[in-house]
């Protein structure tokens, strides 16, 4: 294929591979999250290859007008498309933005020193066809490493790109396939249920539901359930997990979740059902059996378990192969992860949190880390109202005058067409804040203030459309 073949991203992806293979003073500043964790792991694992010295940082959106270019090349990883970059437009510093998300500039605002690559430019859906790490994974293979596919897929899987469809699409799925393709990575259709890897059958079933179920956070109805199913819950001297199970035993809790749904939600969604209860699940087979590492889904979990705990750099250590200390270190990061997610349910149920307004549902979580709160704002979704979003707040911390923003909701609302991310985006500005994401998930930074006045905005946008 000629260059004047290539598609447009393509052809910038040609000019960022030139910036990175001249570059010899690199800084790299990537999101905290899964997706931005996994792709500074991928872009800091393609410079060692190059045997580029560069510097990594993982930021919050908050704290990107406080970095200042001193580096020759600048890289943004999933961050920086939605937020004011004036001082590194005029800088001697070169910029270069590998981000998916909404982007502020128009296209033509590049220049050879600053290049922004965002897929939303070309007509491809930065919710689900790629996700940050999928972007820093197309730069890393114009130089061949294709060996990084697997940190793409964890990404997108942890940005939740598969979570309405049920399966990775667009750009994403050839990410997928060139994993596949080097026996890193084994893709097939199961059930949705969390904890594929290592929880007890009856647990991970107690979790399941985007709408409340006579099962949900219950885990003595799963085991009447399953006995009813005639499916043992124990077996080979330990309890059974969802990968134990054969395709028949799946089967039946698969038509069982389809039939308990379909008596809880309106005609129209029915339809949906079937993308609720199975989609395709990842395997890494580089991975041990009966680990948090083997899912796709577990495995991005741990990753956030180092990010909300602050703890990027055994995160990073894990994904690049660092792993003497690093494994058990995620381990014990990951148990305290928990125990603190109980501990602050246990008192947003003590304290009956949840406020119903018209068309929304939240809460206010102050003292709850703002690294979390939009974990424990997807937690309470199976305890209110699924035809409502939940929106969470928290103090933003360090002494600053903000209020940070968590949104979750049913993947049906996702099905009616609505985009929470962009909603919650235009809201935030007209508040004097900034947010944006996805259609089930998303957040914003707003003056505290100003909340009383963002949740009635929210309300009346949503007049009509929930």
């Amino acid at each position: 294929m000629s260059d004047k073949e290539k598609p447009p991203m393509m052809q910038g992806f040609k000019k960022a591979h030139e910036m990175v293979k001249n570059a010899e003073d690199v800084k790299i500043y990537s999101h905290i999250d899964c997706d931005g964790l996994s792709a500074g792991a991928i872009l800091s694992s393609t410079l060692d290859k190059l045997e580029i010295q560069h510097e990594i940082e993982f930021i919050s959106l908050d704290l990107l007008d406080e970095i200042k270019p001193e580096n020759e090349l600048t890289i943004f990883s999933d961050l920086a498309s939605g937020q004011n970059l004036d001082n590194f437009l005029t800088s001697n510093s070169q910029v270069l933005i590998l981000d998916h998300h909404p982007p502020l500039r128009s296209l033509n605002q590049y220049n050879g020193g600053f290049l922004e690559l965002n897929p939303n430019h070309y007509g491809i859906d930065g919710s689900y066809e790629i996700s940050g790490g999928g972007m820093a994974y197309i730069l890393a293979k114009t130089f061949g490493f294709i060996d990084l596919s697997w940190m793409g897929v964890l990404s997108a899987v942890g940005d939740m790109q598969d979570s309405v469809n049920g399966k990775l699409q667009g750009l994403n799925r050839e990410i997928l396939n060139d994993s596949i393709s080097i026996n890193q990575l084994h893709s097939y259709h199961d059930l949705s249920i969390y904890g594929r890897q290592t929880r007890p059958l009856f647990v991970a079933l107690s979790y399941f539901g985007d709408v409340k179920l006579p099962i949900t956070n219950n885990r003595n109805e799963c085991l009447l359930l399953l006995r009813e199913l005639e499916i043992p819950t124990f077996g080979d001297g330990k309890q059974r997990t969802l990968y134990d199970l054969s395709m028949d035993e799946k089967q039946r809790i698969f038509s069982e979740l389809v039939r308990m749904l379909s008596r809880e939600v309106p005609q129209r969604y029915v339809k949906h059902i079937p993308q609720l209860v199975s989609g395709d699940a990842y395997e890494f087979l580089n991975e041990e059996l009966y680990t948090p590492l083997r899912d796709a889904s577990e495995f991005s979990t741990a990753i956030n378990a180092c990010s909300r705990n602050k703890e990027h750099e055994i995160a990073l250590n894990v994904l690049k192969g660092n792993r003497n200390s690093a494994l058990k270190d995620m381990e014990k990061l990951t148990r305290k992860h928990r125990r603190y997610l109980a501990q602050k349910m246990d008192l947003m149920k003590q304290e009956d949190s949840l406020i119903k307004m018209e068309n929304l549902q939240y809460f206010t979580g102050y003292g709850i880390k703002s690294e979390v709160i939009g974990t424990i704002t997807g937690m309470l979704l199976s305890n209110g109202d699924w035809r409502k979003p939940i929106i969470g707040f928290t103090n933003v911390g360090d002494n600053k005058d903000g209020v940070k923003v968590s949104l979750r909701c049913s993947r049906l609302l996702a099905y009616d067409g609505i985009h929470f991310g962009n909603i919650i985006q235009k809201v935030a500005e007209k508040v004097g804040g900034f947010g944006g994401g996805h259609s089930v998930a998303c957040g914003a930074y707003i003056p505290e203030s100003c909340t009383d006045k963002f949740l009635q905005l929210f309300d009346s946008t949503l007049n009509g459309v929930v």
